[in-house]
């Protein structure tokens, strides 16, 4: 992958978000590998305070003029307009990762979007877009939302899909333990965000939960939310809060099947966001089920180790499963 306008220039990178995020260490990569030079500017902390702190203070200790290019790896929102001043002779790249927003306002519902609050935020959006040269999405479905919510350009906008870290996630040898080894093993994993559309995996796993030869596993915090979510219980599904990622790695290598999502058709960013599960399975060479939308479909086909799902669909869902097992059964 390429990232435009790099060849030979002076890079300066900038993010909010910790330097081992996989975006972060992804565009980092990517920019060592074409540009001349890409100096870093960020934080380890752990704490997104603190990490801000770190970036205004090296920001403003550092002279802008030594380099070509500006790169805002995450949130560019909460640089641009502190320091666009500082960058004006600088060739501005931002990843628009996330919208402050369409985040705020539609995914979460913090913020209603005619409100005071709202107006501000797509203020905000709108202006960091408006500063920057190029645009980096994550989706080309991202880029048609920003052009239609905030009249970016087409020329500005460039995709760059999401890459899993592939010194963690890889494929790994057969790896079930002793119980396992005559079932079906299905996996979930995510962080029980509202667009990932958890209630509906949950069901799913209800609809199936009498169906022995089947395994389930949902690592997530699920029962520690304040959600109306019921989780089926059952011999045959276990839930696990948290995993580092090489445990999760190990798990999903124990996995017959693995649900990607998103499965939540009321939010409009789940049908325009791959979800980052999906480039795990995918490096790990794992089958996997998608929600149905024109995200997903722009990197994956329906296939023998690929299926699409109607969002919000548990049945749908739940019939998919079984037609993995059914073939897998008979192979």
């Amino acid at each position: 992958m390429m990232i435009p306008n790099l060849k030979g220039k002076h890079v300066l990178f900038i993010t909010t978000k910790n330097l081992d995020y996989i975006r972060n260490t992804q565009e980092i990569c990517l920019i060592k590998e074409q540009a001349a030079s890409c100096t870093v500017i960020g934080s380890l902390d752990k704490h997104y305070f603190f990490r801000l702190l770190a970036v205004f203070f090296a920001l403003f200790t550092t002279s802008a003029s030594r380099f070509d290019t500006v790169f805002i790896g995450f949130a560019p929102q909460l640089i641009l307009p502190l320091f666009k001043w500082k960058f004006k002779k600088n060739e501005i790249i931002i990843d628009f990762f996330i919208s402050m927003y369409d985040t705020l306002c539609h995914d979460r519902k913090k913020v209603k979007s005619d409100s005071a609050a709202g107006h501000i935020l797509h203020f905000i959006d709108r202006t960091a877009l408006s500063y920057a040269d190029i645009v980096i999405c994550d989706t080309n479905a991202h880029g048609r939302y920003f052009m239609d919510e905030f009249g970016v350009s087409t020329d500005k906008l460039y995709t760059l899909y999401l890459q899993a870290d592939t010194s963690i996630y890889h494929p790994l040898p057969d790896c079930k333990p002793a119980h396992l080894k005559d079932k079906y093993v299905v996996l979930y994993f995510g962080s029980i965000l509202p667009l990932q559309g958890t209630s509906v995996v949950l069901e799913a796993m209800s609809l199936l939960k009498e169906n022995k030869n089947l395994y389930f596993y949902f690592i997530g915090p699920v029962k520690g939310k304040d959600t109306q979510e019921t989780c089926p219980v059952s011999d045959n599904i276990s839930y696990i809060d948290w995993l580092s990622q090489k445990q999760l790695a190990q798990h999903i290598g124990q996995a017959d099947l693995c649900l990607a999502g998103h499965f939540n058709p009321e939010i409009a960013k789940a049908k325009r966001t791959i979800p980052g599960k999906a480039y795990i399975y995918k490096a790990m060479c794992k089958p996997m089920i998608l929600g149905d939308n024109p995200a997903n479909r722009e990197l994956f086909c329906q296939n023998s180790d690929t299926a699409f799902v109607e969002m919000g669909n548990a049945r749908a869902l739940a019939d998919a499963i079984l037609a993995f097992y059914k073939e897998h059964a008979s192979a």
